[in-house]
């Protein structure tokens, strides 16, 4: 089930509508759209009647003023529920129209399509489990475009003004399922808790907003962050949107003073998900999972000790959640990686391949 709210006024004032499933034509439920609240699920939300134009992806949240920090437009025309999937993700990419010229086959996140398979221009694709977002610029920023399972012949048919995209996401099943109480959702038989607030000011005082799931951009909730109160689960803020910038985990517990250890500039978080198991990875010496391997399963306060490097290029995070350190004994700047390939460094937001220590993220 999906639930999202229109509002004709910002702060959720005015007349209002509900809406709980696709909705081709809105233009006559409501004449403008200056706030949303998404109650549950996920939509896509489009400035054209048939699901057409200009596309903005909405998850559960409030949106007071969205029209100022995500560039929109007070005209929303047609909206689209995006499903629960629980099953496989696949799609396959086109050098040309109709499915011709090279294939290229996707089954994971994507930050960067150049970099993963030398072209950013596909004029076709055949989404063939799963939905997508495909965004216009790498690790996920600009237009987006949702797809779902069938075939796009021509990039209009996904709405794109043209063949480049910088990169394709989709999201694990428990991300889709609905939140309920403080932030228990169930993927499989393991159910997962977080709950973090944001406060405005020093010692948990002023205006705050609370999160229980991941949040690609607080701006349009939070004009700053002075303190921090994590009640339960364990997540990474983000300087910047979009999961993007300095990095840092949050444990459980209270943090009166985030001048401390950052600025005031508080603008994504990411819940990480917690998966009883073991841990494992794998580390090389160049791009792309070359040169020297080097097998990792616990925790490593010098990688220069313990393999005699300190430069890491790429990785395939296979079990577990991990943190690379800056410098040894965990300080500096930290990056958080969830099971996966990262072909390079950017991949997981480094600055160069230099890594100095490595920890396991424990069930705190």
């Amino acid at each position: 089930m999906g639930k999202i709210i229109f509002y004709e006024d910002r702060n959720f004032g005015g007349q209002h509508y509900e809406c709980m499933s696709d909705c081709a034509d809105l233009h006559s439920m409501f004449e403008r759209c200056r706030s949303i609240r998404v109650e549950s699920g996920m939509f896509m939300i489009y400035d054209r009647p048939g699901f057409m134009g200009t596309q903005y992806f909405m998850r559960k949240g409030e949106y007071s003023d969205y029209m100022g920090p995500a560039g929109m437009n007070d005209c929303v025309r047609s909206c689209r529920m995006i499903p629960m999937h629980s099953g496989g993700y696949k799609m396959r990419l086109y050098e040309h129209f109709d499915m011709g010229g090279e294939m290229m086959e996707l089954t994971d996140n994507c930050p960067n399509l150049m970099e993963r398979f030398r072209t950013s221009n596909f004029n076709s694709c055949n989404v063939m489990d799963g939905h997508w977002l495909m965004y216009e610029h790498p690790n996920y920023r600009g237009r987006h475009y949702y797809l779902r399972p069938g075939q796009y012949k021509s990039f209009n048919e996904w709405s794109g003004n043209n063949s480049r995209m910088g990169s394709i996401r989709w999201e694990s099943s428990e991300s889709w399922m609905e939140l309920t109480g403080q932030g228990t959702y169930m993927a499989g038989q393991q159910a997962y808790m977080g709950k973090i607030i944001f406060y405005e000011d020093k010692n948990f005082s002023g205006r705050f907003i609370e999160c229980s799931n991941d949040s690609a951009d607080l701006t349009c909730l939070l004009k700053r962050c002075n303190s921090i109160r994590v009640e339960s689960g364990c997540f990474m803020i983000y300087e910047k949107a979009n999961y993007n910038g300095n990095q840092y985990c949050l444990k459980r517990g209270e943090y009166p003073d985030c001048h401390q250890w950052t600025n005031d500039s508080v603008c994504s978080c990411h819940l990480i998900r917690m998966v009883p198991g073991s841990f494992n990875m794998r580390l090389y010496q160049r791009l792309e999972f070359g040169g020297q391997m080097m097998d990792l399963a616990d925790d490593c306060p010098s990688v220069m000790d313990r393999f005699h490097v300190n430069d890491i290029f790429s990785c395939n995070v296979t079990d577990g959640n991990w943190l690379f350190y800056e410098h040894r004994d965990y300080r500096g700047r930290m990056y958080l990686l969830r099971p996966g390939d990262y072909m390079r460094f950017s991949d997981w937001g480094g600055r160069s391949a230099r890594v100095g220590s490595i920890r396991r993220i424990l069930d705190y």
